[in-house]
């Protein structure tokens, strides 16, 4: 990576800074004062807003024969419940799903409490019932009223400036893996090298280097940034990180530290004090029959509803595919799959017939050079009803009846042929610990454009970090994938 930076000492210490960084000093940022005044108008809003929700929510209730408790008492225990969450964070409105968390457990707890008096106070009678609808009302007003707000005052559109430090290959790793995933909510601004870049090496472009581990508190307040992630590096020790939280916390800046696992799903972190050191734990990924229990039924359920409803198109598909061109509507071939066991795969063919011969012969048409996959974007061996199959991914449909036999999941890293896995790697061979899938990460992420090292980080990604959240997701998002056809090839 090629980066136009100038550098230079100054009193002993390393800083560089980028020649295009004086046009981005062009943004236009609120002084830290004016800031501070925003953040307080903007919560009093949010207090005047929540308790709004929690008056009319209560005042419904109330003309349908409710108590007046609730009418008297919620607008006002509402916003405490709500403070007892944090959820008037100085930056909480920027944080969409964490906002929508704490409203949840704002009126969990409330309802709780309500519950606890009204047994032992009142005894049991409406008073419960209307305070648990009063508060799922509320809940409900608060969280359309902050999304209002969030939009009204593009606070999604004003993501946190954030300032990197850190040794250059750490931040580099970062910086492409926050770009690589159009992450939402956060700018990096800038950079500071804990030690000197290895000759012959550079940075991200993109990232303005802005001096060394001595120019820290500078480059904060020159980028305005609201944060500061410090990934591990031996120059940082626990006194001079100390200092740095210290010196940040004068700024009104956050301090965030990085502990570069990019592939690691904030579910299986969690930290544990031990001799009162904090360690980060993470959890082993979930593998266990157990856990998977009830994905294997849902993927046979699902697969036998499919095979059924969509009966009449596959039909239709395979008369297509055998009289569009010579040839069997199946195409049937041997993968990998669990374990490492191989299985037969079905699809409907796209090819021509003894396509697989002609591979070596094509072998200058390969787009991915760099993996075993073998991808070509104008196959001469694909016939026109088989381009079209595969835009849409419909030549993938008889994989159901893998999916029922229990061969394939409906979410899972791609089935490899047996020739592939013979270059896996021991980290590549990590993608046979799960079923392969009609769908998965990388899929939905690229499909056929994502260079294999991609391709790779995503699969593995999906079995450390599987759980039954992200395959409803990728299931979500697989129909818009195949909605644009990018891709597929």
């Amino acid at each position: 990576m090629d980066i136009n930076c100038r550098a230079h000492r100054l009193g002993g210490s390393m800083a560089v800074e980028s020649a295009s960084y004086a046009d981005k000093r062009r943004d236009v940022i609120a002084p830290r004062e004016l800031r501070g005044k925003w953040q307080h108008d903007h919560l009093l809003k949010l207090i005047v807003a929540d308790v709004m929700a929690a008056a009319t929510a209560s005042f419904v209730v109330y003309l349908c024969h409710g108590r007046s408790e609730v009418f008297t008492l919620l607008p006002l225990l509402w916003p405490a419940a709500l403070l007892a969450v944090r959820a008037y964070g100085k930056r909480q409105l920027g944080y969409g799903a964490e906002d929508h968390r704490r409203i949840i457990r704002a009126a969990l707890a409330l309802g709780a409490l309500s519950v606890l008096g009204s047994e032992l106070a009142l005894g049991p009678d409406r008073l419960v019932h209307d305070a648990v609808v009063g508060l799922a009302g509320a809940a409900v007003l608060t969280t359309a009223l902050r999304g209002a707000m969030r939009g009204r005052l593009g606070v999604g559109e004003d993501p946190r400036r954030v300032l990197v430090v850190g040794h250059p290959d750490s931040v580099a790793t970062l910086a492409e893996s926050i770009e690589g995933r159009a992450s939402r909510g956060l700018r990096l601004v800038g950079a500071c090298f804990t030690t000197r870049p290895d000759s012959g090496k550079a940075a991200d472009p993109k990232l303005p280097v802005l001096g060394g581990r001595d120019n820290i508190l500078s480059a904060v307040r020159r980028t305005r940034c609201e944060s500061v992630i410090v990934l591990p590096d031996q120059a940082l020790d626990q006194t001079a990180l100390r200092r740095l939280g210290w010196a940040l916390n004068a700024e009104g800046v956050e301090l965030l530290l990085g502990p570069m696992l990019t592939d690691v799903a904030a579910s299986r972190l969690s930290v544990r004090t031990v001799g009162g050191v904090p360690l980060l734990h993470v959890r082993a990924p979930a593998r266990s029959g157990t856990a998977r229990l009830p994905k294997e039924i849902l993927d046979r359920l699902a697969a036998a509803a499919g095979l059924l409803l969509l009966t009449p198109l596959l039909l239709v598909l395979a008369m297509l595919v055998r009289f569009s061109s010579p040839g069997p509507a199946f195409f049937q071939q041997r993968r990998v799959g669990l374990n490492g066991e191989p299985f037969t795969m079905f699809k409907f063919r796209t090819m021509l017939l003894g396509a697989e011969s002609l591979r070596t012969e094509l072998a200058e048409l390969n787009l991915n050079t760099e993996g075993p996959l073998f991808k070509a974007r104008k196959d001469p061996r694909t016939t026109a009803l088989g381009r079209f199959l595969r835009r849409y991914s419909l030549d993938e449909l008889p994989q159901l009846i893998n999916v029922l036999a229990g061969h394939m999941s409906l979410v899972g890293p791609r089935p490899p042929l047996p020739e592939e896995t013979l270059d896996y790697d021991e980290v590549t061979r990590r993608r046979l610990l799960v079923k392969p899938g009609l769908t998965g990460l990388w899929q939905v992420s690229g499909r056929s454009d994502l260079p294999w090292h991609e391709a790779v980080r995503l699969d593995l990604s999906y079995v450390d970090n599987w759980s039954h959240s992200l395959d409803a997701l990728i299931l979500l998002r697989t129909t818009g994938a195949v909605a644009r056809g990018k891709g597929a090839y």
